[in-house]
């Protein structure tokens, strides 16, 4: 019996991964960085260039192992949009241009309605809000055909621009319970369904272009699989894995997820709920800070900024816990959950000459987590969470996360959505893997944490 060889392809916002993928091992990888355009408020990719890189990419797979692909399946970022009007410019959730847009939309009362129907936050990152400003601006005809990195790419490889439900409901534009685009949501836009793509399950095969199969030397079995959207697939990776239904993820930015069978919304502070698959859900919440804010306290604060990471414990050691009584806002990139809040700022509280630049230092990382511990709380209250990121890259991180938050912390290095990809489409057995280190909270420091947690963001 010839096991299947699986390919799974994950398009970010910063680079597109490549993972071959058989009987639950990696057989090759590749990581092809992507350039994103624009300035402070327009952020978009180009269309032609992505797929170029992605066809450059698959075509380095070795031929041999190319010819083995029996299925293809993609996760793609969430919120992007693209007008189809020949150019390929692919507008990404950070595009920043409908925020006023969306201010002043959040004062109706169709803004509570439409995150009750869609499970998407009301924020400029999202579809709905691009389209809502671009229809007030009048800057595409009437007519238009929108689109997105999902529909790019599976255009490409069949011909047939299709979205599926897991993309589709993080545009802000589709019907969570009813799994179709949302009338009411796009009778206010003055659009039709025609102008959007047709949708499909996240398991939905499809016919390779004939012209594409022979590029690549793919076999003449090989399928493609539409697939979900990266930040549902990177908890589904965990879950599978790992048993544990709640997971954070730290890179660049930060998320909280939790794979449910029921929709849970809360309109206040907004988390959001994506479609995963039949009667699965992905419940979360996230925010714009994450590793970037220590990226810029290792750039500006510390003596050696190639050594940040490497020298935590010696700066642990050496400061006390709540740095002295000195608090850091991380709200350097505005912020998603729980504000939701385009221009919220950083900064530090309570600074004084007693100060040290350890003491800022720490207080940068407390900062971070304690605003992370805000939706953990929204989203995972009191459970057990699968971490993985960048920040995760020292023991002494972990130990924190799991004083801050109150919770066993086990690093899972697993939350990749090219895996959640495999374990959605090939459900392949696997043992519930233990992680490779296991955090839990120190009861001393967590009472500190929650004794400051309840007054650290405010003034």
């Amino acid at each position: 019996m010839i096991l299947s060889v699986f390919l799974g392809i994950d398009i970010g916002t910063t680079a597109i991964k490549l993972g071959v993928i058989q009987e639950n091992a990696l057989l090759y990888t590749s990581d092809l960085p992507l350039q994103t355009y624009g300035d402070d408020r327009i952020k978009y990719q180009d269309g032609n260039e992505l797929l170029t890189i992605l066809q450059a990419g698959i075509l380095a797979i070795p031929t041999s192992l190319r010819q083995q692909i029996s299925t293809i399946s993609f996760s793609t970022a969430m919120h992007s949009l693209m007008p189809d009007d020949g150019e390929k410019q692919v507008f990404l959730w950070s595009d920043l241009q409908a925020a006023e847009t969306m201010d002043c939309f959040k004062q109706t009362n169709l803004a509570t309605h439409f995150y009750e129907i869609s499970g998407t936050p009301i924020h400029a990152m999202s579809p709905f809000a691009k389209l809502l400003y671009f229809q007030e601006k009048k800057l595409y005809p009437a007519g238009t055909r929108w689109y997105g990195i999902k529909e790019l790419v599976m255009e490409y490889f069949t011909g047939k621009p299709v979205i599926d439900y897991s993309t589709a409901s993080a545009t802000g534009l589709f019907d969570l319970r009813e799994k179709k685009w949302s009338s009411e949501i796009l009778a206010y836009l003055d659009i039709n369904e025609e102008q959007l793509a047709p949708l499909v399950d996240t398991d939905q095969a499809f016919e390779i272009l004939p012209k594409i199969r022979d590029l690549f030397d793919f076999s003449a079995g090989t399928k493609v699989v539409i697939g979900a959207s990266d930040g549902t697939l990177a908890a589904y990776a965990s879950y599978y894995a790992t048993g544990r239904s709640a997971s954070l993820t730290i890179g660049t930015s930060a998320a909280v997820r939790q794979i449910t069978d029921t929709i849970h919304l809360d309109q206040t502070k907004q988390n959001f709920c994506y479609y995963l698959k039949k009667d699965l859900f992905v419940s979360g919440a996230p925010s714009n800070n994450g590793g970037v804010v220590l990226a810029w306290a290792a750039n500006h604060l510390a003596d050696n900024p190639a050594k940040f990471y490497e020298l935590l414990p010696d700066l642990f050691e050496q400061t006390e816990l709540g740095a002295k009584g000195l608090r850091f806002w991380p709200y350097l990139n505005g912020e998603r959950a729980p504000y939701w809040n385009n221009e919220i700022k950083g900064g530090f509280y309570d600074l004084t000459l007693q100060h040290t630049r350890m003491d800022m230092l720490r207080s940068v990382i407390e900062g971070v987590l304690l605003n992370i511990r805000q939706l953990v709380e929204l989203v995972a209250k009191d459970e057990s969470l699968s971490v993985s990121g960048g920040f995760f890259q020292t023991a002494v991180l972990g130990q924190l996360a799991a004083d801050v938050f109150g919770v066993a912390c086990y690093y899972a290095p697993q939350n990749e959505p090219i895996f959640g990809l495999y374990y959605l489409l090939e459900q392949p057995n696997v043992l519930v893997q233990e992680a490779q280190e296991a955090f839990f909270p120190e009861p001393t420091n967590h009472e500190s944490y929650t004794r400051l947690a309840q007054t650290y963001f405010s003034n």
